[in-house]
């Protein structure tokens, strides 16, 4: 199906993403920091990206920014998924290039509903 980048510095909140993904068909990519996320969205260009926000060095908004800006990665959907789940975290996310927003703990049909919107189009 589709090619995902996982960018998460919680190996637990990765295996439990990827196993979701990985048993409807996705193949799955990981990067556990935004840096590494942004080189890996750039070097392998995904269908989607799930974004976790809270990370040290360059967070979930600073590199969601600089995907929707960059041109190899602005047509690539980027949806955020974070523990944190104010307004104004998901008006951020969308001002800084977020198509989405899940917030955690991630309900499977939730995800592949939200992420089914992107993929489809």
């Amino acid at each position: 199906m589709a090619r995902i980048l996982i960018v998460d510095d919680s190996p637990t909140e990765i295996h439990v993403l990827r196993t979701m993904l990985e048993k409807n068909g996705h193949s799955v990519t990981t990067a556990e920091s935004g840096e590494d996320g942004v080189a890996a969205a750039k070097s392998q260009v995904p269908d989607l990206v799930l974004m976790d926000v809270v990370m040290p060095g360059l967070n979930g908004f600073q590199a969601t920014r600089q995907l929707s800006q960059a041109d190899e990665t602005a047509h690539v959907p980027v949806v955020v998924v974070s523990t944190k789940d104010q307004a104004t975290d998901r008006v951020w996310a969308m001002r800084q290039g977020a198509r989405d927003y899940i917030t955690k703990p991630v309900v499977e049909k939730d995800l592949l509903a939200t992420i089914g919107k992107y993929l489809s189009a």
